[in-house]
């Protein structure tokens, strides 16, 4: 699905002819709106605006979900301890967003996943969780959105240990069973952005906001550089969005000064250990003194996380200190019948929440609503919220753009928008074998690719087809085909071999040396599609290798500072012309 059989606006490609000619019509139009940032909130703003027949261009100064959006727990949920905090409205609104998300817009993307809740003691601990899931279930159901979420139910002990024999029969005395559901909140992201381009919007990667264009005190667009090809250009604009997260203070400054949102970074670390260390059926939900504990299914893999700590550092490369590891599994530990140690650990990863700020220094206890303002005009800003309610945050911005131009403008629609891949997604799944059999590939394989890219399966199928050698899978990372490297880089927007190790797939936190061992191999891949001469890509390779480095040096540290300080000794791939 390379075109837009539906709208005929544009394509849902995102390649190097595709962001060649954005940066250009970026250059020469002036559009609707602009908006600043790639993270979710900025690609739900971008698909809101081009989905109600608005002209569209989106910037982002790295790669798409770089920040916060790629370093997510990688679920979509409702928020079960905000119930604890009275706020019925987000969980609502978040449990109504749930179902959208699984129903309608992303069912190749979003899907259930299973959580006990082990509880400690056996009468007032059962009744006060039971009751809060209890009434998550109901909330969902008052929206109309508990198709393929079953509804809880009460375990015992022995009941608990058949679905998860991991567990210490001394750490608990029953359980509750839930359901929320999960995404790959990377490419979550990536299929947004497709979804919008494919209604019209110009998108470029690696493209840094450098100001805003003013006429009086009005915002009429902004001066962009092109860091790829160090060039500055202007974007006209009638509005413009800074959906920028963690940056939001920062952007607000190039407009002259502290504007009317603030944000704070609260870091939350995650751990990657291979699926036999937990003998479990189901994801483990585990409350700690300060906020909750996942143990998330993750393929061959669980996630487990995580963790609210105040952060000013180094906004684009959060580091995981050895103090957070140690926090983790310490926590998960507490409840396993074999501890994890620090060898069990494949992959790490932090990430940055945009809180917005209170009175309180504590950042667990920052807000997690969103909120809109138009400080100055000619912008929006938008910021706080949750991955799950990202679409809300997303039409409640472009509500305000749409009240800051002049002419009717439609109401939002994007909750009847299937992102690319998810239309016909269930008919095709149904066909799996008969795809498998046609294809030469096992039906695991397409179940994978299914689950990955949806209807646009084909896409990839047609890759193989021409170069059957792309059939094959990766040496050291055999979950991916040789084919999801170059459409990574042909469609999907990555320019570097960061870009597809460490979003467009997460080999960079599922395999035990952290992608390096394959990064010959996709390098090769991704150079005849992105132009690489051999000097780039062995300076690809080699910047992929210092950066795993970095990584791995600053998780042996044991504080935020000294961590900071070894990651930042990985410099930057940009510009891609080595000096």
């Amino acid at each position: 699905m390379t075109g837009s059989p539906v709208t005929g606006l544009g394509t849902s490609r995102l390649g190097p002819a595709e962001r060649a000619a954005s940066l250009d019509r970026m250059a020469r139009e002036e559009f609707d709106v602009v908006v600043v940032g790639g993270g979710i909130v900025g690609a739900g703003a971008a698909l809101d605006a081009a989905t109600r027949g608005l002209s569209v261009a989106v910037v982002e100064a790295r790669d798409f979900a770089s920040g916060t959006s790629s370093r997510s727990s990688k679920l979509i949920h409702g928020g079960l301890r905000y119930l604890e905090q009275y706020n019925f409205d987000l969980v609502r609104e978040a449990l109504t967003e749930r179902g959208h998300l699984l129903q309608q817009i992303a069912p190749h993307l979003v899907r259930p996943v299973p959580f006990i809740l082990p509880t400690t003691h056996r009468v007032w601990e059962r009744a006060y969780f039971g009751a809060g899931v209890a009434l998550y279930d109901v909330l969902a159901f008052q929206m109309g959105n508990t198709r393929g979420v079953p509804h809880h139910r009460h375990l015992s002990r022995r009941g608990a240990l058949r679905l998860a024999p991991s567990l210490r029969k001394d750490a608990f005395v029953g359980a509750i069973q839930l359901w929320d559901a999960q995404v790959d909140d990377a490419r979550f992201v990536m299929t947004a952005l497709r979804t919008a381009a494919e209604y019209g919007a110009q998108i470029a990667s690696r493209t840094q906001c450098l100001g805003f264009l003013r006429e009086g005190e009005r915002v009429t667009g902004l001066r962009i550089r092109d860091l790829e090809g160090n060039t500055t250009s202007e974007v006209r604009a009638k509005q413009v969005v800074n959906a920028t997260g963690v940056w939001t203070d920062d952007i607000q400054q190039l407009v002259g000064g502290r504007g009317q949102i603030h944000v704070k970074a609260s870091k939350g670390i995650h751990l990657v250990v291979p699926k036999d260390r937990i003998h479990s059926a189901t994801g483990i939900l585990l409350r700690t003194e300060k906020s909750v504990l996942f143990v998330i299914p993750w393929g061959r893999h669980w996630i487990i996380g995580t963790t609210d700590t105040a952060w000013d550092l180094d906004k684009a490369h959060p580091a995981a200190s050895k103090a957070d590891i140690d926090y983790v599994l310490d926590h998960v530990n507490s409840v396993l019948t074999t501890p994890l140690t620090h060898d069990d650990v494949e992959g790490v990863y932090a990430g940055l929440r945009p809180l917005l700020t209170g009175e309180t220094e504590e950042t667990s206890k920052l807000s997690r609503e969103h909120v809109v303002a138009h400080p100055v005009p000619g912008l929006v800003l938008v910021a706080g919220g949750k991955y799950t309610t990202y679409r809300v945050m997303a039409k409640d911005a472009i509500d305000a753009v749409a009240h800051g131009l002049d002419g009717k403008i439609p109401e939002s629609c994007t909750d009847r928008v299937p992102l690319v891949g998810g239309d016909g997604f269930q008919a095709m799944w149904n066909a799996r074998h008969r795809l498998a059999s046609r294809s030469g590939l096992h039906v695991a394989r397409i179940e994978h690719l299914l689950r990955r890219y949806g209807t646009l399966v084909d896409d990839l199928l047609a890759l193989i087809a021409e170069k059957p050698d792309l059939g094959k899978p990766l040496a050291g990372a055999e979950d991916y085909l040789r084919a999801e490297i170059v459409y990574a880089a042909s469609h999907e927007g990555a320019r570097h071999l960061n870009d597809v190790l460490a979003r467009r797939t997460r080999i960079s936190i599922e395999t035990w040396d952290r992608g390096v061992g394959v990064a010959q191999e996709a390098a090769d891949l991704l150079g005849p599609v992105l132009g690489w001469s051999k000097k780039q890509r062995d300076r690809e390779i080699e910047y992929y290798r210092k950066r795993v480095e970095a990584e791995r040096a600053s998780q042996t540290q044991e504080d935020d500072q000294e961590a900071d300080a070894r990651r930042r000794g990985a410099p930057d791939i940009v510009p891609t012309t080595a000096p």
